[in-house]
């Protein structure tokens, strides 16, 4: 099994053994190894799977049995209400960005100037920089703004201001919970938004944002 490195141990250890049930290494009602010989298993001492132990039992996977050992009670674990209200309040940002920012995107396609062309572009270049957490939503952020700028609507740029704290928020969240950011794909389809832009594509502009959106979306729902 692969050694786990990151913090939290007792959170990876858990999922580690999750992953293992899931894939029916033991089947319900079955029983464990001991702690001596999933510590070494999972690169971890013998109270991080204790830890990791009571979480999955907190979560109904798990249950202790005096003297007997760990038994497999379910083969997945329900998603926790923490969880479930994250993803509902990014569903609910994303949501209002799809709102504000398709028909910002293919107005801007119609009404966007050379100068405002040449500022969604270095905002383009600017975002495929920025490989940290937050400074990628930050410069991703300045990306979609520029498009919104050169829709030349104040009332969509005011909505789009609008929702930006919280907007920054869910998208830290949401990244955080999917565990990955940027990559060359993404990027390419910031760079179809702007060349539908460029070639003054309204229709082909709104379907890319809307596509984009959504596909940010779908995951969560």
């Amino acid at each position: 099994m692969p050694q786990l490195h990151r913090a939290p141990l007792a959170d990876q250890a858990a999922e580690q053994l999750l992953a293992r049930i899931r894939s029916g290494e033991w089947p319900l009602g079955g029983r464990l190894p001991g702690e001596t010989t999933l510590a070494p298993q999972l690169g971890v001492g013998r109270s991080t799977v204790r830890e990791a132990i009571r979480q999955l039992a907190g979560r109904g996977v798990l249950a202790s049995r005096q003297g007997a050992g760990v038994f497999v009670t379910a083969l997945d674990a329900p998603d926790d209400w923490e969880s479930v209200l994250r993803r509902a309040d990014i569903v609910s940002v994303i949501e209002a960005r799809i709102a504000i920012e398709v028909e910002a995107t293919a107005l801007a396609a119609e009404r966007r100037s050379p100068a405002q062309l040449r500022a969604i572009r270095r905002a383009l270049d600017a975002r495929a920089l920025e490989t940290d957490l937050e400074p990628h939503v930050d410069a991703d952020i300045a990306f979609h703004r520029a498009v919104v700028v050169a829709s030349q609507n104040a009332v969509l740029l005011e909505l789009f201001d609008g929702v930006t704290p919280r907007s920054r928020l869910a998208m830290i969240d949401m990244l955080r919970l999917r565990g990955a950011h940027g990559g060359e794909a993404d990027q390419e389809a910031h760079a179809r938004i702007v060349e539908a832009i460029r070639a003054h594509d309204g229709a082909s502009a709104a379907s890319l944002a809307r596509e984009h959106l959504g596909a940010m979306k779908a995951p969560l729902v």
